[in-house]
């Protein structure tokens, strides 16, 4: 099997490179830090096998996922993420990905991923597993916003800057940036008056 390593952090990628080399049924493991040069090697010779973050550069793990899957259908593809947001995993396995693993996760998980979507079967981590039943029961739950959210979401209709609603909060504007990005993407709007519009329509304000 000839494996690609798709992550823009060297460390990782040399550890992963590693460990599957390693492996009987390991031909070849090629790495890309970026999506560009990913493309680039996928080109020069397809693989069988991709592993790939989402938040890579520069279009991201999921767009390079549906180039993937269009133009070589028969490479299959293994996320390996930090991210179980349901809306992300959602957003990811909408691609056909054979397998979902968190980064979090034992080195023998992956081992178990690759051995399983290789033989023509899917992966996903436990806690994926549970976000896709979760989403089979209540499919409209990747929309609903965490209550921490909420909090940001009102602050952000009364006008506070990032800074403010951190202090506010007691958090880092760092993170106040993310959840401004993750409400933005739950509610499929990139301007205040799509946020106003999905807050009065949930009952939000």
């Amino acid at each position: 099997m000839k494996i690609l390593l798709v992550d823009d952090h060297q460390i990782l990628l040399d550890g992963l490179k590693f460990l599957l080399q390693n492996q009987s049924f390991v031909k070849q493991v090629h790495v890309a830090s970026t999506v560009e040069h990913a493309l680039i090697q996928i080109q020069s010779e397809v693989p069988d096998l991709i592993v790939s973050d989402i938040s890579i550069p520069e279009i991201g793990g999921i767009v390079f996922a549906q180039k993937v899957k269009a133009l070589f259908p028969q490479t299959k593809l293994i996320f390996l993420s930090m991210h179980e947001e349901p809306y992300r995993v959602k957003e990811a396995l909408s691609t056909n990905a054979e397998g979902y693993v968190l980064k979090k996760a034992a080195h023998e998980e992956l081992l178990k991923a690759v051995r399983e979507v290789a033989e023509g079967g899917l992966y996903f981590s436990t806690e994926i597993q549970k976000i896709l039943i979760q989403r089979m029961r209540f499919p409209e739950d990747e929309r609903i916003l965490t209550d921490r959210e909420k909090e940001v979401l009102r602050l952000i209709f009364e006008e506070y800057s990032n800074k403010e609603i951190g202090e506010k909060l007691h958090i880092s504007e760092r993170t106040v940036e993310t959840h401004r990005k993750n409400i933005y993407q739950k509610t499929k709007t990139n301007t205040l008056v799509g946020l106003l519009k999905f807050a009065l329509e949930n009952n939000l304000v």
